[in-house]
């Protein structure tokens, strides 16, 4: 059987046994937690290291570009670098495109003064009023264009009718084989030399006189145009023109003599005219 004091004994050796133990624990313990520590101040130091090197990589060459005059930021340089290419490339549509310090862009008016073809429905409905061109409400540009286009095709075609009526309206009036009113047949006979002396035409010019009369009415006094109502030796038009009667072949004659000095100079000027045109 143990006695009192071999049990206090034993656990006061048993106490220090543990207590031994527990030294020798934390002693082989406390260099692996030397050694932690050490690798993270050696951590501390790289990281130090590696945002200085990051921070000197943003600010040298920030303070660089300042220096040189250069964009110091990205937008900058981009902003820079598509204005440069525009202005290389000659991408700017003429009369168009406004560029300069920002990206703001300006379509202008072409030159008869209608808006740019991409300019917004809004601009295209002012314009479409001041040319009296009714606009639907809500049309889009397309149709607005296509509408101004169809409001001057019409005006156009209007004003020639106009002018053809006004033309038409100037013309005499001469139906098929008509004779005009006041120009009596020519019955009096003669030879075209008689004619011609009686005009008071130079010999000189009688070969060019001979060659336009002869293709215009083959010297006959009362040829008349069917179409047009030109009638007379030379086809003068209207008959009306000619002094005391389109038909009467001397008046016809000096008549012609006078448009041939007038508009051509002379008798040989208007024989040149005809031989390259075949009509005087």
């Amino acid at each position: 059987m143990t006695s009192p004091n071999e049990t206090r004994t034993r656990t006061a050796a048993q106490i220090t046994r543990r207590d031994v133990r527990a030294i020798d624990t934390r002693a082989a313990a406390a260099p692996a937690s030397t050694r932690l520590n050490r690798r993270r101040g050696v951590l501390n130091v790289f990281a130090g290291v590696a945002a200085f090197g990051f921070l000197a990589a943003y600010l040298v060459p920030t303070a660089s570009a300042m220096a040189e005059g250069t964009p110091g930021s990205r937008f900058d340089t981009v902003q820079e670098n598509a204005q440069v290419y525009v202005a290389a490339a000659n991408l700017t549509p003429a009369g168009s495109l406004v560029y300069g310090a920002g990206y703001g862009v300006k379509l202008e008016p072409q030159s008869d003064g209608s808006p740019h073809p991409k300019a917004s429905a809004e601009e295209w409905a002012a314009y479409a009023a001041t040319k009296d061109v009714e606009v639907p409400a809500g049309a889009t540009r397309e149709e607005i264009q296509a509408a101004i286009d169809e409001a001057a095709k019409k005006a156009e075609e209007e004003a020639k009718k106009a002018e053809e009526a006004q033309a038409a309206k100037a013309q005499p009036a001469a139906s098929s084989g008509a004779i005009a009113l006041g120009s009596p047949l020519y019955t009096g006979g003669g030879a075209p030399s008689d004619w011609m002396a009686a005009a008071g035409i130079a010999q000189s010019d009688w070969g060019y006189v001979d060659y336009i009369v002869s293709r215009e009415s083959g010297w006959n006094p009362n040829a008349t145009n069917a179409s047009s109502g030109a009638c007379g030796l030379v086809q003068a038009l209207p008959c009306s023109k000619v002094p005391g009667g389109g038909y009467n072949p001397v008046a016809n004659l000096q008549w012609a003599t006078g448009y041939a000095t007038g508009r051509y100079g002379s008798w040989a000027g208007a024989y040149a005219f005809w031989t390259a045109n075949h009509w005087w």
